[in-house]
């Protein structure tokens, strides 16, 4: 089973006249890279946050945003007094100097990072205890989100090993004409050695040298083990567990494999035939960037 770096997921939890509201983005990323944009006054469960979440969606750059919405219009607002004094005059020196319109000057001054914010006690005591519930039931939605990607990956990556199991196939329909024509292409340069004279060919000799380049070119080695690469990779494919980083390796392999083949080649066919397992290896290491 295939799971996506890509997800996304939500949870709203009311408690009161409160609301907490999680989402959780997810792109791909080689390890867990997870930021928190979290309420001031809870900034102490961040690090709890990010456990929680790294834990169980294991890697990829993950974006936590956490927000508690307050129906409670009497709720009285927490300013920072002094930082709200320095912003202003800030703000009312620079729009005396462009000669702007200072009648909104304060609201934006109030709106502020930093300015206003509630404190920790004017949440309910119930947030504090729900918040990593919020959060583990938007991580479940994105990690329910990264499944039904993977089931699409998945489809895809078995679809490219199918164009590659075929190019490998064929391989077999130039193998004895290869043969020939490499034998053929070393009796023309014997022959063309002995019509220059004071050359004697040894029939036994160039048997031997025959066999040597046929064993040389041999490219049954590097077909079986591509086929096992191919079978192992779709094993791991189907296991229940991430293995992103482990197909990638074996996607290595399968590339120093066809690499080889494509250098014993010596036939235009072959070559073409290898360059088809090539494209199909490349789209497999572009969908691999993005599997757990």
């Amino acid at each position: 089973m295939v799971k996506s770096m890509t997800g996304f997921g939500s949870s709203n939890t009311k408690v009161g006249t409160h609301e907490v509201h999680v989402e959780i983005r997810s792109l791909n990323s080689k390890f867990a890279d997870v930021s928190v944009r979290i309420p001031s006054s809870l900034s102490k469960f961040e690090l709890n946050v990010k456990k929680q979440v790294s834990d169980e969606l294991l890697r990829g750059k993950i974006n936590v945003s956490i927000d508690i919405i307050s129906e409670d219009q009497g709720l009285t607002s927490v300013y920072n007094y002094e930082l709200l004094k320095t912003i202003y005059a800030e703000l009312r020196d620079i729009a005396d100097e462009l000669g702007a319109n200072k009648s909104e000057l304060l609201k934006l001054a109030l709106q502020s990072p930093g300015v206003t914010g509630a404190t920790e006690e004017e949440w309910p005591e119930e947030i504090l205890k729900v918040l990593l519930e919020c959060v583990a039931n938007a991580t479940d939605d994105c990690d329910d989100f990264r499944m039904t990607e993977g089931a699409e990956l998945e489809l895809k990556l078995n679809s490219y090993l199918a164009g590659m199991e075929s190019a490998l196939t064929k391989i077999k329909d130039f193998e004895e004409e290869r043969i020939v024509l490499l034998e053929a292409k070393l009796k023309e340069g014997l022959k063309e050695l002995e019509s220059k004279g004071n050359f004697d060919a040894d029939k036994n000799r160039f048997e031997q040298e025959l066999i040597y380049y046929i064993e040389k070119f041999d490219i049954n080695e590097e077909k079986v083990r591509l086929n096992k690469h191919i079978a192992y990779f779709k094993e791991v494919l189907a296991q229940n567990e991430p293995n992103g980083k482990k197909l990638g390796f074996i996607a290595q392999e399968m590339g120093r494999e066809i690499n080889t083949i494509g250098s014993k080649a010596n036939h235009a066919g072959l070559q073409r035939l290898v360059v088809q397992m090539k494209e199909e290896l490349e789209k497999i290491k572009e969908q691999l960037l993005n599997i757990l």
